[in-house]
């Protein structure tokens, strides 16, 4: 038997063609890999600015809270005569919502009061049944 042997340049000009091949898989996959990482990279800095804008935004609305600016007296006293409608408003809610509980409660109390006595009654007429039938 003989064996075909593969010159020694042939079985060279293999190795280098799959090495070859392999390096150039190694480089594809390692550029997008490291573009991936750049994507997330410039994600995270995105992620970061807008933290800081909204950071920035609200430091900006208390700042606005906190140091009014002047209104004329106008739209002060507009302003007064609208905190103390819902200054009203809400005491109006309060105690309607108040009224409410105390009358819903007394209707439980009134309810619950008329089943004891119909209960009750039954008792007594089942009792009096009874000594009729102990007679």
């Amino acid at each position: 038997m003989d064996i075909p042997t593969i010159p020694d340049q042939m079985f060279l000009l293999v190795i280098l063609i799959i090495v070859a091949v392999v390096l150039i898989i190694i480089v594809a996959q390692w550029k997008s890999v490291s573009k991936s990482k750049n994507e997330i990279r410039l994600l995270e800095k995105e992620i970061e600015l807008k933290k800081m804008s909204m950071v920035e935004k609200d430091i900006e609305s208390k700042r606005l809270m906190d140091n009014p600016i002047p209104l004329p007296q106008e739209q002060q006293d507009s302003l007064s005569a609208i905190r103390q409608s819902t200054t009203e408003a809400r005491s109006r809610v309060g105690y309607l919502h108040s009224e409410i509980n105390e009358r819903l409660a007394r209707l439980e109390a009134e309810t619950e009061q008329r089943k004891l006595e119909k209960m009750l009654k039954e008792i007594e007429e089942k009792e009096a049944k009874l000594k009729k039938m102990d007679k």
